[in-house]
């Protein structure tokens, strides 16, 4: 983060989950690869290459929890959003803590997912 860059709350996966009871959506930005090995349940996905070209299906009236594996590219991803006047946190950790905090992780076929 450069020292022009904004600002973005980091949340623990207990804040996210908070987030998310009040109504914000979770956006995986991670690969198909990893988003086909396990997931959050009723989480958005656009991988973060495609997330410039398809933010206009975001809802700019919704408030978003970004995610990634560990917390990186879903920083890069919430910096982006925010630009574009979105209101959005960072999920610290990425799924690898949400995992790790026993938080579901599925996969398309509803089976139990991993973090790869």
């Amino acid at each position: 983060m450069t020292a022009d860059s904004p600002q973005i709350p980091q949340l623990s996966p207990l804040l996210a989950t908070e987030r998310l009871l009040d109504g914000a959506l979770l956006l995986d930005v991670r690969n198909d690869d990893e988003r086909a090995a396990g997931f959050a349940p009723d989480s958005l996905f656009i991988p973060l290459p495609e997330l410039e070209q398809r933010a206009d299906e975001l809802d700019a009236q919704s408030e978003y929890v970004v995610v990634c594996r560990l917390g990186g590219r879903s920083q890069k991803a919430a910096e982006f959003l925010v630009a574009k006047g979105f209101a959005v946190s960072n999920l610290d950790g990425g799924m690898t803590a949400w995992a790790a905090a026993g938080l579901e992780v599925t996969t398309p076929d509803g089976g139990a997912g991993t973090i790869i």
